[in-house]
């Protein structure tokens, strides 16, 4: 009949899962990866309708640093994941603000240009950067068909900079190294409409700016020098246009193999745990959850039982019928065993016409509760193809001990299985 392999075996080992019935286990077995996902285990491996098992997942760092440091993290950028990562960026983009700022004061004390109109500027640059942080933080920008409002901080900040143009006079070549710095800022988050709009708004409000200096003030804007600059702006400009939508498309392409890959590996992983007839999960699996849930006795005294099922005359229905209707049995004893489990039970495809249970937290004598239930639906429901075909099956059911082997609680249900066939079979002996 049955034999256990040693649940220690690193090649009996398959992914870890949390144990079943425990709820703390599986509570620690969720999680998420990455910044936005939102996935979480099951609280079981074999739920009905569960796609595979579930599989551990780490939780959050610890958190390192005084406390008042991450007190103050939270005020300053939000609990929120999300928002934080978006105030963040917003924050690390607001340093060509701190720098137009810095430039323009130095420009202005060293007699370089017009100190009257530095002022203003300087006011509206640190407006602007207020404004953004209030509009982060408060959470309005979660309103926003982008949270992370990146359309309307780029045209603030060309503004800006078209404004700072405007008066730092001979310095002013200086100032389109931070207009093409902002423009960069889009490449990540933009699509390509957004960032076509603010190249092209880039372009024309430096068209106009430096158009109306060259008139207004041909001595320090002279018009061969605005047309070169315009000349740069117009080329370069275009040019991170491109190569957004380059980098674009070369992020799609990764999240789509991204996605691929995490597919792949879904499907391998049920592969490695599922049994490829029935469904059900594999004898490897099996082992791991068992020596799972030893662990799980030995720490709190949760006690469980298992259960050695058999399919009655088998080898008849397949010798005499053919082995196609012998698989359309084992798929039908499998359906209607996973409907009449609770979903906290676990059942695995032991071998060949075998099936091994797993009814965490209950005793021997509650045990054979489910077994019943399990008989019940299958003499209600017969094959739908062949309908005259009686499925039935003996089972073996014992509560493992403290203290014991896996193999001696195999050996022990396999025994009580031996007495139920010999009792005539469609039974279940509890030993």
């Amino acid at each position: 009949m049955a034999t256990a392999a040693t649940p220690q075996d690193p090649a009996a080992r398959p992914p870890s899962a949390p144990l079943p019935g425990d709820a703390a286990a599986a509570a620690a077995a969720g999680g998420a990866w990455g910044p936005s996902a939102t996935a979480d285990a099951p609280d079981v491996p074999d739920a009905p309708d569960a796609a595979g098992p579930a599989i551990d997942r780490p939780g959050a760092p610890p958190e390192r640093g005084p406390r008042w440091l991450h007190k103050l993290g939270d005020l300053v950028l939000s609990t929120d994941r999300r928002q934080r990562l978006r105030i963040a960026r917003a924050m690390t983009s607001m340093l060509v603000y701190a720098v137009c700022i810095g430039f323009t004061e130095y420009v202005s004390q060293q007699g370089m240009v017009d100190p009257r109109p530095v002022r203003p500027l300087q006011i509206a640059l640190a407006t602007w950067v207020v404004f953004i942080y209030a509009w982060l933080r408060s959470g309005l920008n979660q309103r926003s068909r982008d949270p992370a409002l990146t359309l309307p901080q780029i045209f603030g900040a060309i503004t800006l900079i078209a404004a700072a143009y405007s008066i730092c006079g001979p310095l002013r070549g200086a100032l389109m190294m931070l207009l093409a710095l902002t423009l960069v800022f889009g490449i990540f988050n933009l699509d390509a409409a957004g960032r076509r709009a603010s190249y092209l708004y880039a372009v024309a409000l430096m068209a106009v700016v430096m158009s109306i200096m060259a008139v207004s003030s041909p001595e320090d804007y002279p018009a061969g020098i605005e047309l070169a600059h315009f000349i740069l702006v117009a080329t370069t400009l275009p040019v991170i246009s491109v190569l957004g939508d380059q980098l674009s498309a070369m992020r799609h392409r990764l999240k789509s193999q991204k996605a691929e890959l995490e597919d792949a590996f879904m499907r391998i992983q049920e592969m490695a745990i599922r049994d490829e007839l029935t469904g059900l999960y594999n004898r490897r699996y099996m082992l791991e959850v068992i020596a799972q849930q030893i662990q799980r006795l030995e720490r709190s005294g949760a006690s469980f039982s298992l259960v050695i099922l058999d399919l009655d005359h088998f080898k008849r229905i397949n010798d005499t019928l053919g082995h196609a209707v012998g698989d359309q049995v084992l798929r039908h004893f499998a359906q209607v065993a996973r409907k009449n489990l609770r979903q906290t039970d676990v059942i695995a495809r032991w071998g060949g016409e075998e099936f091994l249970v797993l009814l965490p937290d209950t005793p021997g004598d509650q045990g054979i509760q489910g077994v019943q239930r399990m008989r019940a639906s299958l003499e209600e429901g017969p094959l739908v193809q062949k309908p005259e075909v009686k499925v039935t099956f003996s089972a073996g059911l014992t509560e493992f001990q403290p203290g014991e082997t896996l193999e001696q609680a195999i050996e022990r249900a396999d025994q009580a299985l031996y007495q139920a066939k010999a009792r005539g079979r469609n039974c279940t002996k509890v030993a």
